[in-house]
């Protein structure tokens, strides 16, 4: 296939999205050259003169979750880093590897039996820029009122066994989270505000012939409480350092997860704990499998900064502010970088 075949807008984007090839279907067309509509502009793409190879983030050994050094580390980490990786977690090393292989079985499935299945979601940038993020991806939403029964048949079961073991592990670091903002433990008054919903996506990263000019997903931050993030051995997810607008790569590590602090946290902290801003890059000869696990809200309840902030006359740096109404904004901003905090800025 040569670029000649997707020369306009319409027919890239008719391609991938309209006709749910997705970005896997530009690659199964022995893709050589890449497509305009997926050549990220130079300020969205990764600037490997920024990466720094002497920092890392912190990684935290949760083998005793309760001892007051580990929740401390915890506290520590989402205050100066807004990301850590955890290991010894609980989770069986076979539930997240299970995972991983049946993402791998889905998008690797035929074009016509995944259409039979799901439609696919293809990242997108801004709508008047329309440049493909080079990801496919789909959504598991894990509340009640979802139907598991509409998720693929390849992944079902291993999502399910997943979400049995992530959703405890994910309630209990946001306790933990809370402890250091002298916020009480999740009880039923407060579930509904911070794991009103919970979704699982499944993130595909297709080999690219030109990773340098494309981008898996543009610099932002989740727009969730906490993010867990299970990425395969492939590497290529970055975080923002301490050093300016360096970024640095989170290495993969056999088991782990990666925790992401998002802007929901950091504005019900008033700004304790900070939001984190990473990016992924491709490989040019490995398909990346990434899954990450995110605790929201639920789309009709008020953010803003948690009263136990504010009670020793410390200002709100935050307004409170409809759910939902921030989501509308999130989307039209993306990729935001720390942006989206603006609506919520007093």
């Amino acid at each position: 296939m040569t670029s000649s075949k997707f020369e306009t807008n319409d027919d890239i984007l008719d391609f991938v999205i309209k006709k749910a090839n997705g970005i896997k279907g530009l690659v199964d067309r022995s893709l050589e050259i890449i497509p305009n509509q997926c050549i990220e502009p130079k300020e969205h793409r990764l600037d490997k003169s920024q990466i720094d190879n002497q920092e890392s983030i912190p990684i935290i050994d949760l083998s005793n979750f309760n001892d007051l050094n580990v929740e401390k580390s915890i506290q520590e980490a989402a205050t100066k880093w807004g990301c850590f990786q955890i290991i010894n977690h609980g989770i069986p090393i076979e539930v997240p590897e299970d995972l991983k292989d049946a993402a791998h079985k889905f998008f690797e499935l035929p074009k016509k039996k995944k259409l039979s299945i799901v439609k696919i979601i293809c990242a997108i940038g801004e709508k008047n820029e329309k440049v493909l993020e080079w990801r496919d991806s789909i959504k598991h939403g894990c509340n009640p009122q979802n139907d598991s029964n509409l998720w693929p048949p390849q992944t079902r079961y291993q999502v399910l066994e997943y979400q049995k073991w992530a959703k405890p592990l994910a309630k209990k670091l946001l306790e933990v989270l809370l402890k250091g903002l002298n916020v009480n433990e999740i009880d039923e008054s407060l579930e509904p505000l911070l794991m009103g919903t919970v979704n699982i996506n499944m993130n595909y990263y297709p080999p690219c012939p030109n990773p340098s000019i494309t981008i898996g997903a543009r610099q932002h931050c989740d727009g969730s409480y906490i993010t867990l993030l299970f990425q395969d051995d492939t590497g290529g997810l970055y975080v923002r350092g301490t050093k300016g607008d360096n970024w640095i790569h989170v290495n993969p590590i056999k088991g782990a997860l990666a925790v992401n602090i998002g802007d929901l946290l950091q504005i019900m902290s008033n700004d304790r704990y900070k939001s984190i801003e990473h990016c992924v890059a491709v490989d040019s000869s490995r398909a990346r499998i990434s899954i990450p696990l995110f605790v929201n809200a639920s789309l009709d309840n008020v953010i803003g900064p948690f009263p136990q902030m504010l009670k020793d006359g410390e200002k709100p740096v935050y307004k409170h502010v409809l759910h939902s109404d921030y989501w509308d904004y999130f989307y039209r901003k993306r990729p935001s970088g720390k942006a989206s905090l603006d609506f919520f800025k007093i």
